[in-house]
């Protein structure tokens, strides 16, 4: 499987056996090879797990809180490569509540990004240190209605890339949606993920009650 010519990286089942996928976004300067691997901390069965490599390991140049215009035309490249991810997905009759998204800081500012413009009823969304991407959120690029996607966002109180005020504010745009938010602010966590938070998103794989 391609994406924009680059390579996506597979682990779990295969997509002819699987029941659930999860698309998994690396970070800036991460691989799909490397990410893919954390799926091997993830207890769940039934999934294939699908990580989309960026064009020269970034999905977009910038800051994810520099005006979207700046990251362009990377931005919209990044974003129309998980559509096209999709369209794939829902063409081997996986329906979108049976597809998940987990990324990790700047894979998790585009799963929250990607997954607002194009709001439906997914398995649920995972952002490890994420938020939604802009100088400011400009709401009037998103649509559709969650119906209930339980989404996770943990990051630390003290991120050096992600603000609080960032998170909070996607959580109440994301809420208005009709979204099931939980955040979880870790004290003094630095910019990484904790088992705490693979705990949290083993859960909610495995369809249970994602608690703060």
């Amino acid at each position: 499987m391609i994406i924009h010519n680059e390579p996506v990286a597979k682990a779990g089942k295969s997509l002819s056996d699987a029941k659930k996928v999860l698309i998994m976004l690396h970070g800036r300067g991460g691989s799909a090879e490397d990410f893919i691997q954390l799926s091997d901390q993830l207890a769940v069965e039934d999934f294939a797990f699908l990580a989309p490599q960026a064009i020269q390991h970034t999905w977009y140049p910038y800051s994810f809180l520099e005006p979207a215009e700046k990251n362009e035309p990377q931005l919209s490249m990044s974003l129309s490569g998980l559509s096209e991810l999709l369209d794939d997905l829902e063409g081997l009759r996986f329906a979108a509540k049976n597809i998940y998204f987990l990324g990790f800081s700047q894979g998790a500012c585009l799963a929250l990004e990607f997954c607002a413009r194009n709001a439906q009823r997914y398995g649920g969304i995972i952002a490890f240190t994420g938020g939604l991407i802009g100088n400011r959120v400009e709401k009037s690029h998103y649509q559709g209605n969650f119906e209930g996607t339980p989404v996770f966002i943990g990051s630390s109180n003290h991120d050096p890339h992600v603000p609080e005020e960032r998170i909070a504010e996607s959580e109440k745009v994301l809420t208005a949606m009709g979204a099931q938010v939980t955040q979880k602010i870790y004290p003094n966590m630095g910019h990484a993920i904790i088992d705490d938070e693979i705990k949290i998103a083993t859960a909610m794989l495995n369809g249970q009650p994602v608690k703060s």
